[in-house]
Order: C-alpha cells, then structure tokens, then sequence
C-alpha cells in the first residue's frame, strides 16, 4: 500500500466518511464528523500509521487533507 493509501485511508478511517463522500478538498469543520475531537483522532490515527510525533503548530495548522499532505511531507513521508 503506498503512503497515498495509507493516508486516505487513515483519514477517512478516522473521521469515519464513507470512501464515496470523500474527496481531497475536504476541509477542517467542512463536514460534521471534522471536528475538535475528529481532529484530534485523526492526528493520532496519523501519528501512529506512519510512526512520527506531530508538532503543535503541525496539528494547528492542519487544516485540510491537501495541507496534510505538505505536513507530512516536513516528516519525510513521501507521496
């Protein structure tokens, strides 16, 4: 599985959406289940799926699945 897989998958694993309303335009609070405590979840998920450590200003600007991308990319996760 590529980390692009990986990364979907996490994502919607995390923020429980269903593979047919995903898309990569998703946005921090653009739907419900984005929330505070999705968030939360979903860096967590991501933490542990690719074995790194988020910084603060990471989670706090993690603001949709594309800046995700950019993030994870500052941790050597290839894409």
């Amino acid at each position: 599985m590529s980390n692009l897989d990986t990364y979907q998958k996490v994502f919607t694993s995390a923020l429980s959406i269903n593979n047919d309303d995903f898309n990569d335009a998703l946005e921090y609070n653009g739907v419900p289940e984005w929330d505070s405590i999705g968030h939360m979840t979903l860096i967590s998920a991501l933490e542990e799926a690719f074995s790194i450590t988020f910084e603060t200003d990471d989670i706090v600007d993690y603001s949709s699945y594309k800046k995700g991308i950019e993030i994870l990319k500052k941790y050597k996760i290839d894409f």
